[in-house]
């Protein structure tokens, strides 16, 4: 007879029946996530370990557990190298990337930004490296070259392969099993640099309590998660938003008025220029630049550096009114 595969009960834990079945210890989402980064599972048992696992949704002890997991496989650096950790695994489709330039404005003002993200693993969306390269932004290949990036230009982006390949092999496995894997959640909370500040968003609107109940389990310092645009780290200026947070181990929600009355037209047809153009004032975009400034605020919020959602929008659209047009 076959002896059971080390992997198999991880497998039953979640498969077997409405009754029997069950949600991981951290203990267990750590075990069963080391196995699969060694790479010590079938395909078909990683396919199902996934599907059972979108259909029952993560809880935030198998977030923190698959995350502390993938961070031991990390080599991180000694201390931290930057900021603000911004997360970017989910892609635009209706407006263009504007996050990108909330996160380069804060960069310009001197915090340390560590983007990292996912791509190309849903078709029609524009990804965050699309947009760098008009901005003269190289995408990152290793962590070093993440953290000297950081040193020097304030900025930087990886994409998930820089961290981890066989987390990026996961990812791409939408497109043959129809469905995200839970890696599109534990990959926001990577934190690759160690920054003590961490700034996340959502789609599914289920999931923001994952995170900062996650968050809380792991014991990070600072962290903000809010439904962003398309599940971007991106505010949508014509909603209201709600922010929950988390600081040192204490969870609060901070809901943030919408900026205009009535919503705006989604954008024709995104083109990675039009970044740029916005940047330099070539092109005036009242809900671009509302987007811009009221994500950035929320990261200034998130850090300490204005005392209410109001104070941190007035901050952040005077740095976006004196950016160095001449940057990009």
């Amino acid at each position: 007879m076959q002896q059971e595969h080390p992997f198999a009960p991880f497998i039953r834990i979640l498969g077997k029946g409405k009754k029997g079945s069950r949600g991981f210890t951290i203990e267990e989402a750590y075990d069963a996530m080391s196995m699969i980064l060694r790479n010590e599972v079938t395909a078909e048992q990683l396919g199902a370990f996934l599907m059972l696992l979108r259909v029952k949704e993560e809880t935030p002890d198998e977030v923190a557990g698959f995350v502390r997991a993938i961070r031991d496989f990390i080599e991180y650096p000694a201390e931290s190298q930057a900021d603000l950790d911004w997360s970017s695994y989910a892609g635009k489709r209706r407006h263009s990337p504007w996050y990108v330039l909330s996160a380069l404005l804060l960069a310009e003002n001197g915090i340390k930004v560590c983007m990292h993200g996912a791509e190309g693993h849903t078709a029609g969306r524009m990804y965050t490296s699309e947009v760098l390269k008009p901005l003269g932004i190289e995408t990152c290949t290793t962590l070093k070259q993440a953290r000297d990036e950081i040193n020097k230009n304030n900025f930087s982006y990886m994409p998930l392969q820089t961290i981890n390949q066989r987390l990026k092999d996961i990812i791409e496995l939408r497109p043959f099993l129809g469905l995200r894997s839970p890696i599109h959640t534990v990959g926001r909370m990577i934190n690759p640099l160690k920054a003590p500040y961490s700034i996340q968003a959502i789609f599914h609107p289920g999931y923001q309590k994952v995170h900062q109940e996650a968050a809380q389990l792991l014991g990070e310092p600072h962290l903000a998660v809010f439904k962003g645009e398309a599940g971007e780290v991106e505010r949508n200026p014509d909603t209201e938003c709600t922010v929950s947070c988390v600081h040192n181990s204490e969870m609060n929600d901070e809901v943030w008025p919408p900026l205009f009355s009535k919503r705006h037209v989604k954008e024709e047809s995104l083109d990675i220029n039009r970044l740029h153009n916005v940047w330099r004032g070539q092109d005036k975009d009242e809900y671009a630049e509302a987007a811009i400034t009221s994500t950035a605020a929320i990261a200034l919020r998130l850090m300490g550096k204005a005392d209410s959602p109001e104070s941190a929008i007035t901050q952040a659209n005077e740095m976006w009114a004196r950016r160095d047009k001449e940057k990009f």
